[in-house]
């Protein structure tokens, strides 16, 4: 089981990493035609869309990432004392 817990928390924490390095990307100018960037956004947005209907940007400034890395914080931490928990 700890390989298990293991696996699941190593692959939401790439995730995260996805996540940030996606939003280091929308501060400076890429092409978004590259292969690596479009897999980047193709990753990413399904999960980062609906946080974005939630919150609004504010000045400009999008904070949705921010909700974004909770959940994912939170849904890692559920998971994880579900899996030990069997």
């Amino acid at each position: 089981m700890p390989a298990l817990v293991n696996l699941v928390s190593n692959l939401l924490t790439l995730y995260g990493y996805l996540l940030l390095a996606r939003i280091i990307i929308s501060w400076i100018r890429v092409d978004y035609f590259n292969p690596w960037v479009r897999l980047l956004v193709k990753l990413t947005e399904p999960f980062l869309a609906p946080f974005r209907t939630l919150v609004p940007p504010l000045g400009g400034v999008d904070f949705s990432p921010v909700l974004a890395f909770f959940v994912l914080h939170m849904i890692r931490r559920v998971l994880i004392w579900l899996l030990l928990g069997l």
